[in-house]
């Protein structure tokens, strides 16, 4: 506890560590005794305040969660949970624009369908759904930091098909505008601001302060950072996924170079080919070039 005491006196230590890293995420957020902070941040996103508040969420811990796991650019670290109403929850932070978030929400969302219902059951048991994206590009040309998508009829938009898919966007490139501007007086925009690695000093002892589930988060992140273990796999996941980016850069710039859409297909394949051949996995290639997994299977 002493130790923890000492470091938490250290504001400016907390500014070396991503907390968007998604391994560090997960490690404040998606393990079980993580509840507080993960609801404090559940119910900031879905705008739920007093009365209304969760008060209660199960946390799915992922227990492939492995340094081999670590290690593999194109693997998935996200956060999973149930809360009371039996909704399931999803959450993916991505720092690098890989150009198919929109696809793979609604392929993370429709996992969280599956698994809620059982073979022979009847549809209605099907479970609502919540997937939580935080980005660290511009995806969207919303205005805003936060979007919220349902199914909604194209003609009348006030007409909701089923409210049994929800997907939010937290946009961290748009939220530093807004800081700029001087908006931070909610509770997502003061989750935004302890999220955001180029927050000043100042402005987290700010939002610490005045969010008490924020402040288990950044205690939280302290002790995980004092562990010499998790420090070495936050930096093997920060090198692993600017790798990946060096590799889906390359593969689109060479695309390009072609200049008519057969060169760039012909040219995409050859290099499929050749990441294939240095031992790159299926997903990391599909992530890289934009391939269909089903075309790099068959090489």
């Amino acid at each position: 506890m002493k130790k923890l005491k000492k470091l938490l006196e250290q504001p400016l230590l907390r500014q070396r560590h991503n907390p968007l890293n998604d391994y560090l995420f997960y490690k404040i957020m998606g393990e079980k005794g993580d509840e507080v902070q993960l609801l404090g941040f559940l119910n900031a996103v879905l705008g739920k305040t007093g009365a209304d508040c969760f008060t209660s969420v199960t946390i799915i811990e992922n227990k492939s969660f492995t340094p081999k796991v670590i290690g593999d650019k194109a693997s998935i670290l996200d956060v999973r949970a149930v809360l009371q109403s039996k909704t399931r929850v999803n959450i993916e932070v991505q720092i690098r624009n890989q150009h198919n978030m929109d696809k793979r929400s609604l392929y993370y969302s429709s996992r969280e369908f599956v698994k809620g219902i059982k073979s022979g059951q009847d549809y209605n048991a099907l479970p609502d759904v919540i997937a939580v994206n935080i980005v660290d590009f511009e995806f969207l040309p919303t205005k805003g930091f936060h979007s919220c998508f349902h199914l909604r009829e194209d003609s009348e938009p006030d007409i909701i098909l089923t409210k049994s898919l929800e997907i939010h966007f937290l946009d961290m490139v748009k939220y530093r505008r807004a800081v700029r501007k001087g908006i931070v007086n909610d509770p997502l925009s003061r989750w935004m601001a302890w999220f955001n690695e180029k927050s000043p000093p100042e402005l987290l002892a700010e939002v610490v302060k005045m969010d008490s589930a924020i402040q288990v988060a950044d205690e939280r992140m302290v002790y995980v950072t004092g562990d010499d273990e998790a420090i070495r796999a936050y930096e093997m996941r920060q090198m692993g996924l600017c790798d990946l980016v060096g590799i889906a850069n390359y593969a689109r710039d060479e695309g390009r170079t072609e200049g008519m859409a057969k060169g760039m297909r012909k040219s995409t394949l050859e290099i499929a080919r050749n990441l294939k051949k240095v031992g790159l996995s299926i997903t990391q290639i599909a992530d890289g070039t934009g391939l269909s997994i089903e075309v790099i299977e068959q090489m």
